[in-house]
């Protein structure tokens, strides 16, 4: 599958749900961020923008990312809305042919999970490269699958916060880990649908 068609099925996954008013941030993120001093930080496959507004909010100046132009529009919009514009930069961009240029405080990959393949230990690899002295990557994968996702296939196997950290392969003498570890949590879905799923958190410091 090319690039096109990873386009066109993110493009019709949007397109085919009603815009969010209100999309609310990722659980993870708002358990690590809080209490760090704002920055600027890197969403990777923004999607709705809920992760993106409410660091915005907080007084990050973000870049949020997606290969989508819907979700990137909409985003753009909905950061007028809340008078966010000026914190939040939407760009439409394939993280399968190149990483968004800058440096970061914060960068967040959040369910960076595709059909397509996604080379995401280069991508991850690039995020840590990008960091400030300092500054944090944060990797949130599916450690298991809600009844709602797109993927249901059960026979998938989700790598570990660990392996991932392995495949990223940094320099420990640079990066630190200083989380990895699957919690589990009630998620909330279409129709207010509840489900137990399961985390994979991978939270890696730049010392140096």
């Amino acid at each position: 599958m090319n690039a096109t068609d990873a386009v066109t099925f993110w493009d019709e996954t949007h397109a085919a749900r009603p815009a969010a008013h209100d999309p609310r941030p990722n659980a993870r993120l708002t358990e690590t961020v809080t209490g760090l001093s704002p920055g600027d930080v890197l969403d990777l496959g923004c999607g709705d923008g809920g992760d993106a507004l409410w660091l915005a909010g907080r007084g990050w100046h973000v870049t949020a990312a997606d290969i989508s132009a819907v979700a990137v529009e909409r985003l753009a919009a909905l950061a007028d809305a809340h008078g966010l514009g000026d914190r939040v930069t939407a760009v439409r961009y394939d993280l399968g042919g190149a990483f968004p240029q800058g440096e970061f405080d914060l960068i967040c990959a959040h369910y960076l999970h595709s059909p397509f393949d996604l080379d995401r230990a280069t991508v991850l690899r690039s995020a840590a490269h990008a960091l400030r002295q300092g500054g944090r990557l944060l990797v949130v994968d599916h450690g298991s699958a809600a009844p709602w996702t797109w993927n249901q296939d059960h026979d998938v196997r989700y790598p570990s916060p660990r392996e991932v950290a392995a495949d990223i392969d940094l320099d420990a003498a640079t990066w630190a880990v200083e989380r990895a570890d699957t919690p589990r949590r009630i998620a909330t879905g279409p129709g207010g649908r509840t489900a137990e799923v399961i985390d994979h958190v991978l939270l890696i410091r730049r010392t140096t």
